[in-house]
């Protein structure tokens, strides 16, 4: 049901039941112009301090689920999710996070997670005001969705996460020399000079993250073309960089300080936590399924896939796709 092909233009296109999706090379603009069919909606949602951009798919009456990417990716891999979740009548919305093209760099420059988690839930109120919605996040924006949920439970009927574990599980599992190793591009990108070497030979070190995190899985040249454009402007690389340099700077204080407090602690909201067992980011030796389930008083269901790295939602789509909308129907 999920596949992908590149043609002799460099063309990708992903089979999602519902048409294709064609993401060309030649360049952001044009891509997503030519892109984006009858069944996916390039949408703009403007909310009181930043326009995002966002892939919407199902009916505008369906139930909402929110999905945010992490790093480095863009809302693109969110399609083969989206196309199943607007099968099953859901309406899905995945937006560029804050500071990728083409949804705009925070003005204030806080990248720190309870401002992520203000821009995120200033998102949901304008996609949804009147109910709560579920979320789903990968890779940042599993922590991201750990900082809404720990907040504003009450905004949210279930919350799937995947690749990155609970941020107290995760502060423990980075002890680790192993894990220590593996992260070792986030200290990198502390350093003045972590612009110039991702941006250099066509952000190579973006294809060697990739490649590293998912082994034996090779995304299609447009898929990869895309997400690298979305990072590529000066202000948009430094923005991106900014998530990590907030993470480790403690003496700047974010402006969202309980929503910071909130991915630390117990999260009110039933959960699924999804891992691939290759992951070459986050080690599946940080996946504590005990602590986990003390972290969430509502029950979380904890899958480790088999045959899937870091990227598992796209290594894997029909057995990922499958666990989330059997989770979202248990919910109700």
């Amino acid at each position: 049901m999920h596949c992908s092909a590149v043609d002799e233009m460099g063309m990708r296109s992903v089979e999602h039941g519902l048409g294709q999706l064609d993401v060309r090379a030649e360049g952001y603009d044009q891509t997503m112009t030519q892109a984006l069919g009858d069944e996916f909606e390039r949408v703009t949602i403007a909310t009181p301090n930043l326009s995002f951009e966002a892939l919407a798919a199902g009916p505008l009456d369906g139930p909402v689920v929110v999905a945010l990417h992490g790093f480095p990716d863009h809302a693109l891999t969110f399609v083969p999710l989206m196309a199943d979740l607007s099968k099953a009548g859901f309406r899905a919305i995945a937006p560029w996070m804050p500071g990728y093209h083409p949804t705009a760099v925070p003005e204030d420059g806080d990248f720190s997670l309870g401002a992520l988690a203000s821009h995120v839930m200033a998102l949901i109120d304008a996609v949804s005001p009147d109910a709560p919605v579920a979320l789903v996040g990968h890779d940042w924006g599993a922590l991201v969705g750990y900082a809404v949920a720990g907040w504003k439970p009450e905004r949210l009927t279930h919350l799937t996460t995947m690749a990155v574990p609970h941020m107290a599980t995760m502060m423990m599992a980075m002890m680790d020399p192993a894990q220590l190793k593996r992260s070792w591009y986030m200290f990198f990108f502390q350093q003045p000079t972590a612009e110039f070497v991702v941006a250099a030979n066509d952000m190579a070190l973006i294809d060697t993250l990739w490649a590293d995190w998912s082994p034996g899985f090779t995304p299609e040249t447009g898929f990869v073309r895309s997400l690298k454009e979305s990072m590529a402007p000066a202000d948009n690389l430094t923005a991106v960089l900014g998530y990590y340099r907030a993470m480790f700077n403690p003496t700047v204080a974010g402006s969202n300080p309980a929503a910071d407090a909130g991915a630390l602690g117990a999260i009110d909201v039933p959960a699924l936590y999804l891992h691939g067992v290759d992951d070459g980011c986050m080690g599946v030796e940080s996946v504590d399924e005990g602590a986990l389930g003390g972290l969430f008083p509502r029950g979380v269901d904890v899958r480790i896939l088999d045959r899937a790295g870091h990227f598992l939602h796209l290594e894997q789509p029909d057995d990922v796709n499958a666990l989330i909308l059997d989770a979202l129907a248990r919910t109700g």
